[in-house]
């Protein structure tokens, strides 16, 4: 397993110069604490949760998700992990890394907890992981899908439950590659990381795939409201078909534009799934019908797991699962069988017992396992059905198991 470092430049980039001083000074030895929490030597004793999720900002409502899996595999499991009580202190992420590393830095010291969970930005994960490897505690990522997580800047101390952004992606390309494209895929995403990333690893594997990329788009991220200059260069190009990725008020913009811009019709929309997932796809209406993406999840898998687990999240909640809620309900189960055999509460037992735990062959998702400490699971094309008001993402074909890119 690499060594894991992060550099002051690397912290600056994360957070931003102006904002890096202080979050820097919070990361002393004071971290640690020299305290283990719960009761670590106790084999049955309790163990208390960080749950760390966006409660402000943009990202709120994949926080609310992300909650409601965590609850709902707790009231399932009589409030208990791997045979202890649990107690779940709730911290919110924010959206940003100037908010979500002093979230977790405040669970860590203020509340003493034994685990952390959850993290929807990859930056505040990025930052975060020197936090948690300094007090020897574990953090499961449940949403962040930066591929340094769990890749070139890994510390055994973060095992992540969601995705890697670029797994998702590419797990489109060969698909696509065998549809015989005329005139080949345009592929456009926001010029940030997560951008960078799904249009890396789409193109790796298109083009492996003997897939011919028509063109190539970076809208600016987050200030982006008329894509109608890049929805001329798609029609200019002659692609037979685009690949996206676009998620929150900017997936809504871009599908919504795209149907009115007239390519709807005549040239098909694939993206990463979080295009259409959970509330975005309420709010593109009609425009999403008919859309393609690749995903781990869908509400409409159908198999035993699945099943109990809409059935029971539509009775608590009075809503649709997304995929945040199964990487979070999926973060409890992990930690179910890790406890279950770990040899203490701290960040080396539990990381060892996690390297052990074999398939998740109960998941809602379907089967998986942790390969890297990223998930290694199967990746579905799902096409959106239905009509306004009652739209879902059904399954269309198993795109097979994917690792990490």
């Amino acid at each position: 397993m690499a060594e894991f470092t992060l550099s002051r430049r690397t912290l600056l980039t994360l957070f931003g110069a102006a904002a890096a001083t202080p979050v820097l000074a919070a990361c002393g030895s004071s971290v640690g604490g020299g305290s283990t929490g719960s009761t670590g030597d106790d084999a049955t004793g309790p163990v208390k949760v960080g749950l760390v999720i966006p409660q402000s900002g943009v990202y709120a409502a994949l926080g609310t998700d992300m909650q409601r899996g965590w609850d709902l595999w707790l009231s399932q499991h009589d409030k208990k992990i791997g045979g202890r009580d649990v107690t779940t202190i709730v911290a919110d992420e924010g959206e940003n890394p100037q908010s979500g590393v002093p979230a977790v830095q405040r669970v860590l010291q203020a509340d003493q907890v034994d685990v952390v969970v959850g993290l929807v930005n990859s930056a505040t994960a990025l930052g975060a992981a020197p936090v948690v490897s300094e007090a020897k505690k574990l953090l499961v990522v449940t949403n962040a899908g930066a591929a340094d997580i769990t890749g070139k800047a890994r510390t055994p101390y973060v095992w992540r439950t969601s995705f890697q952004n670029a797994q998702v992606a590419a797990a489109a390309g060969p698909y696509l590659a065998q549809q015989n494209v005329q005139g080949g895929v345009f592929l456009i995403a926001p010029d940030y990381a997560a951008g960078t990333e799904v249009r890396a690893g789409f193109k790796a594997a298109y083009e492996a795939a003997g897939g011919k990329i028509a063109g190539e788009a970076a809208p600016p991220f987050g200030t982006t409201q008329d894509y109608q200059p890049f929805l001329s260069q798609i029609r200019q190009s002659g692609a037979g078909a685009v690949f996206c990725f676009f998620a929150g008020a900017e997936a809504v913009r871009f599908v919504q534009q795209y149907a009115q811009f007239g390519l709807k019709d005549t040239v098909p929309l694939y993206g990463s799934g979080f295009l259409t997932e959970g509330g975005v796809l309420t709010a593109q209406g009609a425009a999403a019908v008919g859309v393609k993406t690749s995903l781990f999840y869908t509400d409409r898998l159908d198999n035993p797991a699945n099943r109990a687990f809409v059935d029971a999240y539509r009775g608590a909640y009075q809503a649709v699962p997304t995929c945040y809620s199964v990487s979070t309900w999926d973060a409890a189960a992990v930690l179910d069988r890790a406890l279950g055999k770990a040899t203490g509460l701290d960040g080396d037992s539990l990381s060892a017992a996690l390297d052990g735990v074999g398939a998740i062959d109960d998941s809602p998702r379907g089967s998986w396992t942790f390969d890297g400490q990223n998930p290694r699971q199967t990746m579905y094309l799902r096409t959106v059905e239905g009509t306004p008001g009652a739209l879902y993402n059904a399954v269309t074909a198993d795109l097979g198991q994917k690792a990490q890119v």
